[in-house]
């Protein structure tokens, strides 16, 4: 870190939830989660972090066909409304504590969205509550879905079906401002032309869920817009029996490729990262856990560990994110997107022409 950087110091956490079995209410659910924030407040976090469909079972693995079945599943928002979640049962008991207690947090959900023309689409969405605010101050549709819109025919398997209950992000990757964490933040009526303004406002925030965090374009813009801190939730297949390897092989390579995907997407942006699980069996699936908190420098600096509810905890300095950011990611000086074309232009894999045998 700079010695001109000043320090900006937030204590976090992961709130890493068990199984949301099938069977399990929406009240028992919203207890734990209740519990984790208590718990939180008491080693004294401003912001907590639940995971991808925290309210819920991952129903995706689910072939549901029932319309009515899969709507107690979503949160209805709306455009007049982006934030209506906040005010529902399953959420505002959440709401309520985060204000008695002074906590921001970040909520897994699944959004039922009706725009503007009366359309309604489905969504696997986060949001950032902020107290200060006394509202959403961010919100993020998943980008990349992974699975099918079909079941895969071997009823033994592991389903994935994301594609079939979700549509992909139409938000893209918004970075925002999240007021009251930091004291004496800079605000934009106390500057001038010529005021320097890096690294002394608001602390700039981004939001990924689960399979995001494996494409390093979803963490590029947020590196670009000054994120200090990315936020991740995520339920993640440890094993499916239709995949080569034992269940213990699987679920070692599954933990490898997270914990590589979090670091890099935190290294290569000089970013903080919280990622956080649910895990465990659940509807005799098994998750990954491995929630992670990784600093700038791409260092893992708190972990879970346990396969249940557990809180994870760390005081994190955003002003280690400008360390970085001056040196190898000064993104001004070394980057050259005069060769970065194909990223866009292309989209699935594509050979590049045999050679000739003459």
């Amino acid at each position: 870190m700079s010695s001109k950087a000043t320090p900006r110091t937030i204590t976090v956490a992961a709130a890493q939830m068990g199984p949301n079995q099938k069977t399990d209410s929406r009240a028992s659910i919203l207890n734990r989660m209740l519990k984790l924030m208590d718990d939180a407040a008491s080693q004294g976090v401003k912001l907590i972090a639940y995971p991808e469909l925290a309210l819920t079972t991952f129903f995706p693995v689910h072939y549901l066909t029932d319309e009515e079945e899969i709507a107690s599943y979503f949160e209805p928002t709306s455009a007049a409304e982006p934030y209506a979640l906040l005010s529902s049962p399953h959420v505002k008991p959440l709401v309520d504590k985060a204000n008695a207690l002074g906590i921001d947090f970040y909520l897994g959900f699944a959004e039922r969205w009706t725009g503007e023309d009366g359309k309604t689409t489905d969504f696997n969405t986060a949001m950032y509550y902020s107290v200060a605010a006394g509202t959403g101050v961010g919100k993020y549709r998943k980008v990349h879905l992974p699975g099918r819109t079909e079941p895969l025919p071997d009823p033994k398997a592991f389903q994935q079906l994301e594609k079939k209950y979700f549509t992909p992000g139409d938000i893209g990757f918004k970075a925002f401002r999240a007021p009251g964490l930091v004291p004496d933040a800079l605000k934009a009526e106390d500057v001038g032309p010529e005021s320097e303004t890096v690294a002394k406002g608001d602390p700039i925030l981004g939001m990924l869920i689960c399979n995001d965090r494996r494409w390093p374009e979803a963490w590029r813009p947020y590196g670009l817009q000054g994120a200090e801190l990315v936020i991740e939730g995520y339920n993640t297949t440890a094993w499916a029996p239709q995949y080569d390897g034992t269940p213990e092989e699987q679920q070692e390579t599954a933990e490898f490729h997270h914990r590589l995907s979090c670091q890099a997407g935190s290294y290569q942006n000089a970013l903080w990262s919280i990622n956080v699980a649910k895990c465990g069996i659940e509807n005799n699936q098994g998750l990954i856990g491995c929630s992670l908190i990784i600093d700038p420098n791409g260092r893992i600096v708190a972990e879970s560990k346990t396969m249940d509810d557990e809180l994870i905890v760390a005081t994190i300095d955003l002003a280690k994110c400008q360390y970085q950011r001056g040196r190898v990611f000064n993104f001004e000086k070394h980057r050259r997107p005069e060769h970065y074309g194909i990223i866009l232009d292309q989209v699935g894999l594509q050979e590049i022409p045999l050679l000739s045998g003459a």
